[in-house]
């Protein structure tokens, strides 16, 4: 294979992916199987599909296998928000309390816990865009920081398995604190399962309905819900964890079945529909959705969303043009942030230098709790999408190894002159 290329990309450092992801990850156990797509001037570069769906049952991944994509929700559903705003059905500037009445009288946690809060008054009020760029002082129990993080544990609030309902966590979080008043910080929290809520109110129908009519139907995305039907159950990814999670204490040995896909929660539709992280969904499927971002909008003649609209979401939106950490209460994340920022949906590259890895300024990108990935790169005309099933995200460092290995694939740079 040496000397040979497509689309710019070293076919030789291409397999170079292929064989570090078996050596390191799958060979040793460390995770039971793999699908990476790499899309780059018009074509898939790479379709390489490593390992198990399910170790236990012995049954091989298949390029059609059905993840868990966890916070890989967390685009999609910004995506149909930004549907909203461009048919001037929700502003980015409108207060939140618009939308939800009763979280106009909202505080800022400064002591106490439970019954016992202390609060101050808000410096301004929660805005939509700062539900979008996780700026809305919103939290997530599992980040396990303060007494708002321990009130979300106890209420089960924006958990997946909860047996309540996406207007019921509304209502708990209309009782509890902000961790911080709107736009002075930039904190991981349930702000996107509120977006949800708010598509749901605004669009007249319930939000798992909009995103398969406005978004799954039209893209082709046909195997990207809320749940598995019974017909695709053989497709579906078992799930495995390291560390303790929650109440389970898993092997130290190495990753211990987190979820049966043959028994999982995920075979009848949830009464919590997420928009934060409740979907799952196959490669073929979310490089559809990211090819939509690649091409400004549009796909095989469906428009989503306009060029200008793109643009304003992977945009930087922190305020002041800080990066996460300029901002940050938490470092809980699904990437890296030393020079990345966040816009309206997405991780964004702003410093590439500073990432310390393999980048395009302009680049955006997100992950979910099991450790799948993606990202796109304008500049480059270039897309990777990587499934795979292991809580929690930070076991290993494949993303960044991923990254750094297919930039170094690359022999031509920039965007193909018949494709700028």
């Amino acid at each position: 294979m040496e000397g040979k290329e497509k689309q710019g990309m070293s076919c030789e450092r291409l397999e170079r992916i292929e064989r570090f992801f078996d050596e390191r990850y799958i060979a040793t156990g460390k995770l039971a199987g793999t699908v990476t797509q790499v899309w780059r001037r018009g074509a898939l570069a790479l379709n390489a599909v490593q390992g198990f769906a399910d170790r236990e049952r012995q049954v091989p991944m298949a390029e059609d296998a059905i993840f868990r994509i966890y916070s890989m929700t967390k685009p999609i559903t910004s995506v149909a928000v930004m549907m909203l705003v461009e048919q001037c059905q929700i502003a980015l500037d409108d207060p939140v309390s618009k939308y939800i009445p009763a979280w106009e009288k909202l505080g800022v946690h400064v002591g106490g816990f439970m019954e016992g809060f202390q609060t101050r008054p808000l410096a301004r009020p929660m805005l939509v865009v700062d539900l979008l760029r996780h700026t809305s002082g919103l939290t997530y129990g599992f980040q396990q920081n303060t007494n708002v993080d321990a009130a979300y544990r106890r209420m089960k609030v924006g958990e997946l398995a909860t047996e309540g309902t996406l207007e019921e966590m509304i209502e708990k979080l209309a009782t509890l604190p902000l961790e911080f008043s709107p736009g002075e910080a930039w904190n991981y929290s349930v702000a996107t399962d509120v977006l949800g809520y708010i598509v749901g109110k605004v669009s007249g129908v319930p939000f798992e309905t909009f995103l398969k009519e406005r978004i799954f139907d039209p893209l082709g995305m046909v195997d990207t819900a809320f749940y598995v039907p019974e017909d695709k159950v053989s497709r579906f990814c078992a799930c495995y964890a390291v560390g303790a999670l929650g109440s389970k204490v898993v092997s130290a040995q190495g990753p211990a079945l987190q979820d049966d896909p043959r028994s999982s929660p995920y075979l009848k539709p949830p009464t919590f529909v997420s928009g934060g992280g409740g979907l799952v969904s196959t490669a073929a499927d979310y490089m559809r959705f990211a090819r939509m971002l690649l091409q400004k909008g549009e796909l095989d003649g469906v428009r989503l969303l306009g060029p200008k609209t793109l643009a304003l979401m992977t945009a930087n939106h922190l305020p002041g043009g800080l990066d996460i950490p300029g901002l940050s209460r938490s470092m809980f994340s699904e990437a890296a942030y030393e020079g990345v920022g966040f816009g309206l949906g997405f991780a964004t590259t702003i410093r590439p230098a500073a990432t310390l890895i393999p980048g395009s300024a302009g680049d955006f990108f997100w992950g979910g709790a099991a450790s799948t990935f993606f990202w796109v790169d304008p500049s480059e005309d270039l897309i990777v999408v990587f499934l795979t099933q292991l809580l929690p995200s930070s076991a290993y460092p494949a993303r960044r190894q991923l990254r750094t290995l297919v930039y170094s694939a690359i022999t031509e740079s920039g965007t193909h002159p018949q494709n700028r």
